[in-house]
């Protein structure tokens, strides 16, 4: 065999290795941790997440007011086959209208299918000033606790929340991100329930990086279940 081709497959079996041996948060602590997904992750191998130390996935169902995951009815299937909790989220747009995203979140989020909560993924004001986006993320929470009768989760970063909802979301359950080694402080002391600590997680069965995230403290997973009615 060519010794150039000798060596490359040298050298991605040693990579292979070191991606296996990877020390993950969930791999030196007891708390409880999840992943979330969108298309982005391509295919999955659900039978290898679902032998895995992750508990839970919110899995990318809809953004905006007419985009929807490809992947979506494909992963929901196959992590509930695969014994994993599963949620669904929204990706939210200020700037369109509240009941248009809802009916689209609606159309893949389906209250039977779910596990968890739902969650909105609120990262940007769209070039609303503060007042304004939070009148249209609230109108929006609004609609969707009354669409699924309970409040939804809610996730953003720790930089944005301090700039455009401080003090504003003590009524939720809450998820943060913040991809360092420090425990995310919030400028309100916002008790959050879980936190997402890295964009770049590593987990067999995904080919890639991974968002990961860990409930807080003495926070359980039954605080985000779905209340089925």
């Amino acid at each position: 065999m060519n010794r150039f081709i000798v060596c490359i497959i040298a050298l991605l079996a040693s990579l292979s290795l070191q991606a296996q041996n990877y020390v993950e948060c969930e791999d030196t602590c007891s708390h409880i941790h999840g992943i979330d997904l969108s298309h982005y992750q391509g295919n999955v191998f659900w039978e290898t997440i679902g032998t895995s130390k992750m508990a839970y996935v919110y899995l990318k169902a809809s953004e905006g007011g007419s985009r929807i995951d490809s992947k979506y009815k494909q992963n929901i299937d196959l992590a509930h086959r695969y014994g994993l909790k599963v949620g669904s989220y929204h990706f939210y747009r200020p700037n369109i209208p509240q009941q248009t995203q809802l009916e689209n979140f609606k159309t893949q989020c389906r209250p039977g299918d779910q596990d968890l909560i739902p969650m909105v993924d609120v990262e940007t004001r769209s070039g609303l000033s503060v007042e304004a986006f939070q009148d249209s993320l609230f109108l929006f929470l609004h609609l969707m606790e009354k669409a699924y009768k309970q409040k939804p989760l809610i996730y953003t970063g720790a930089n944005f929340y301090d700039h455009n909802l401080l003090g504003k979301l003590k009524d939720y359950k809450v998820m943060i991100a913040q991809y360092t080694k420090r425990t995310p402080v919030l400028k309100d002391n916002l008790e959050y329930i879980m936190w997402q600590y890295t964009g770049k997680g590593h987990l067999n069965g995904i080919n890639g990086y991974v968002d990961k995230s860990r409930f807080m403290g003495k926070h359980k997973l039954r605080e985000i279940r779905f209340r089925h009615r």
